[in-house]
């Protein structure tokens, strides 16, 4: 049976904030090129390409595409007002006329919550009572009342009702409970086997049930993707891989095979029917950006991942 994977892309090429109008032609290319959606992280501090603010980047995006998604695959809430998280989420989907995918997470960085006089013993509790008011916010539901008792609600409302899709970064068994527990669709680790990942979906799936939620039936999953014909390539980019990702920072012992697929296109077409007959993956986010890969390879990788999806 032919399988339905939507298909995103990370940008490929970035360099520091000042680079928003390559970020926005690659956005441009993404579309033309056929893919469904256009991501951008967060990080903050100590990094010369830090993203603070994706959604403000997202909104010089919006102005230079018309079809595209645009996705943030955590957008972080513990650090953040609700009210004003949910005013910017808002006015972004108004801008780009409906076409945002909210990725929310909870952040990780020690030093990032001291800096910002957030406890991180708070995060969990902090992400789910900011996602519950913003949620109420754009439903149009009363914040509060002003003196006169009149109703204060938000405005602009996003123009997906009741929300952009909301997708939740969770790596650790306690944050993927919490998702299950909100019935929504949660995006792991890049750098997760799929074995993990296997493991992972079973549990996330008999938890949703047990919270009462219905199915959720978006899987969403972030991999280095890179096609190529070529056995010299593939071992470059596979130790350009290798070099990116310490093994300190891997969740478990596994080999650059195990979370990234590099090879051929029949290797590529063979794996990612695996993904769906072991996830049921439904929408590949491709993490781009190889460290030594020219552009022009990384889009011919592109062009052929986009020939196989099709033909899955």
């Amino acid at each position: 049976m032919a399988a339905t994977i939507e298909i995103g892309t990370t940008a490929w090429s970035w360099g520091s904030l000042g680079a928003a109008d390559s970020l926005c032609a690659q956005a441009e290319k993404a579309q033309a090129m056929g893919f469904h959606s256009f991501w951008l992280p967060e990080n903050h501090f100590g990094q010369r390409s830090a993203i603070p603010s994706p959604l403000m980047l997202l909104a010089a995006v919006a102005g230079r595409t018309q079809t595209i998604r645009l996705g943030c695959t955590s957008y972080l809430l513990p650090i953040r007002h609700p009210l004003l998280a949910a005013e910017d989420v808002a006015v972004l989907d108004q801008l780009c006329q409906g076409r945002l995918i909210l990725g929310v997470g909870r952040g990780l960085s020690g030093a990032m919550f001291k800096a910002f006089g957030v406890d991180s013993a708070n995060k969990r509790k902090l992400f789910q009572a900011n996602l519950e008011i913003m949620q109420r916010a754009w439903r149009g539901e009363p914040l509060d009342y002003d003196e006169n008792g009149t109703p204060i609600c938000l405005a602009p409302l996003p123009v997906q009702q009741p929300s952009p899709p909301i997708w939740v970064a969770a790596f650790g068994p306690l944050a993927l409970q919490q998702v299950a527990r909100l019935g929504l669709p949660y995006l792991a680790s890049p750098i997760e086997s799929l074995a993990v990942l296997e493991q992972k979906y079973q549990r996330f799936h008999l938890d949703v049930s047990a919270a009462g939620q219905g199915a959720v039936r978006t899987i969403p999953v972030m991999r280095s993707v890179f096609v190529t014909d070529s056995t010299d390539e593939s071992t470059r980019v596979r130790a350009a891989l290798e070099h990116a990702v310490p093994s300190s920072m891997r969740p478990d012992p596994v080999s650059v095979d195990d979370w990234a697929i590099v090879g051929d296109r029949h290797y590529a077409r063979d794996k990612l029917a695996e993904y769906v007959e072991r996830l049921k993956l439904t929408y590949l986010i491709v993490r781009a950006g190889i460290e030594g890969v020219s552009e022009v390879a990384q889009l011919r990788s592109q062009e052929t991942l986009l020939n196989i999806i099709e033909g899955l």
